[in-house]
């Protein structure tokens, strides 16, 4: 028989399961944003709007009522709530009750008129217009720190890949206008959705504002007024003309793929980031007491790039749930929304969120080890400073197809002694030693200079900085200077 035995209080905390991006990843500022108590103290805050425009349309509401109601705006009590919820099975009716009790003569104006989605789903699009204000502050701090590393290190060449594989020098600012880029797009959209936010307002259980005909005498020009009023009250300049009892929940697959493409944005970064530290060429930060293995204490795994890849893909996997439910709405409105929405919006804003922390952390101690990056380019360079040389011998009258063939061969040796012998690249060696080429045997050396093979890269990187970043870094010149410290 097991025998009771009195756990402590962190016993009973860890004998549950807790979010890691609660525990471990996600800002306060994020974690507050989507809180019960921001949740319910917004519900009231709603129902007080509420119940003044109505008083103020003409509704029988006193101030006492009124005065009440604000009084007791952030007194919840959530034991009496969750027993309401038990009893009803339903968790707005819950709220209103326990509002009911704390304001006992404001009881009957409480709720007046409105619908569950009232409170429900102006909460939520409160919560995803915060919740993108914070992931915009975020955003625009990676930007800044992304530029100016692509300020700093315009000038320094490095190996390109395609199908990472050697290919024509770029430099390494110039690569990270590429990550930039996509985080500009990113910019764009979510600017372009807060723009274009829509509250859901006053609008009944079926989108027909009925309850409010009976309450206005047929007037619909105050049940218009207080659906423009109280989006307004809520910082909203758009509301939705027409809805079922929900606002449309395209708005949630929107939202959910926008942070879908932040992620996407920030796992194409962690990737490169991992695979240049891998050639030791740049490293994201590795304190003095951080461990790198429990087994290889020499190792220096690249943890933050590869949390950040773990996080992008939950939050690009959360896309495809919103969508489905967005597509399977019945008519006015179904349930099976619910669940789903309290899952996956919250959890992907969060992750987002952790995602742009790492990534702001990554950029305040990258390291960049230029001679290492100088090595790779020299192992390679020889080969690509061939169709130069070609081009030269031709001008000195030689044959092209046979000055090719000759390259051709030497590369070929070159290139053995490297891969199966794993000596130094001699090719520039053995074509100074040729005396069938014609070229002055100085020019070869001189080429061999790597600034010589970046084409634009440090033109166009200060033009795309001056031209598409730093406009929206002035624009919001306010939110930069976020720090990045991590919880673990």
């Amino acid at each position: 028989m097991l025998k009771f035995v009195p756990r402590s209080r962190e016993k009973e905390r860890m004998d549950s399961y807790k979010n890691p991006l609660e525990e471990r990843y996600s800002s306060s500022e994020m974690l507050y944003n989507f809180s019960p108590n921001n949740k319910f103290r917004t519900w009231r805050k709603l129902w007080i709007a509420l119940a003044e425009i109505e008083k103020d349309l003409g509704l029988e509401i006193s101030d006492e009522q009124i005065t009440e109601l604000k009084n007791n705006a952030e007194t919840i009590d959530y034991a009496l709530a969750a027993d309401f919820e038990k009893k009803f099975r339903h968790d707005v009716m819950a709220h209103v009750h326990t509002y009911g009790v704390a304001a006992p003569l404001a009881k009957g104006i409480i709720h007046l008129g409105a619908t569950s989605a009232f409170v429900g789903d102006n909460t939520d699009l409160i919560q995803m217009r915060d919740g993108l204000l914070l992931i915009r502050k975020q955003l625009v701090n990676v930007i800044k720190r992304l530029s100016d590393f692509a300020v700093q290190y315009k000038d320094l060449p490095t190996l390109g890949f395609t199908h990472y594989q050697p290919a024509q020098l770029t430099t390494v600012g110039k690569r990270a206008t590429l990550w930039l880029q996509s985080l500009i797009l990113d910019l764009e959209e979510l600017d372009f959705f807060l723009d274009t936010l829509r509250f859901r307002g006053v609008k009944g259980t079926t989108g027909t504002a009925a309850s409010f005909l009976e309450l206005f005498n047929g007037d619909y020009s105050k049940v218009k007024h207080l659906d423009v009023e109280l989006s307004k009250r809520f910082g909203f300049e758009k509301v939705f003309g027409v809805s079922g009892q929900t606002y449309d929940r395209k708005i949630d697959a929107k939202v959910v793929a926008l942070l879908s493409n932040i992620a996407q944005s920030a796992h194409k970064f962690s990737n490169d980031l991992r695979l240049l530290q891998n050639l030791k060429e740049i490293e994201e930060p590795f304190e003095s007491s951080q461990i790198g293995s429990s087994a290889m204490a020499y190792k220096r795994n690249p943890m933050r790039s590869e949390r950040i890849g773990a996080l992008a893909k939950f939050v690009m996997s959360l896309s495809s749930s919103s969508a489905m439910v967005a597509s399977t709405q019945w008519f006015e409105r179904t349930l099976d929304d619910s669940a789903n929405k309290r899952l996956t919006i919250p959890q992907a804003f969060l992750a987002v969120d952790a995602i742009l922390l790492i990534w702001n952390n990554i950029m305040d101690g990258i390291v960049v080890y230029e001679n290492r990056i100088h090595k790779h380019i020299m192992d390679e360079l020889p080969f690509m400073a061939t169709e130069y040389i070609i081009m030269e011998e031709v001008k000195a009258g030689g044959d092209r197809q046979q000055i090719h063939e000759t390259i051709r061969l030497h590369s070929m040796e070159a290139s053995k002694k490297v891969k199966q012998q794993g000596l130094e690249n001699d090719l520039i060696d053995r074509l100074m030693n040729d005396t069938s080429l014609k070229m002055d045997k100085t020019k070869i050396a001189e080429v061999l200079d790597p600034k010589n093979f970046i084409g634009f890269a440090p033109v166009q990187t200060q033009e795309f900085i001056e031209h598409e970043v730093q406009p929206v870094l002035e624009k919001y010149a306010d939110l930069v200077g976020l720090g990045s410290d991590l919880k673990v």
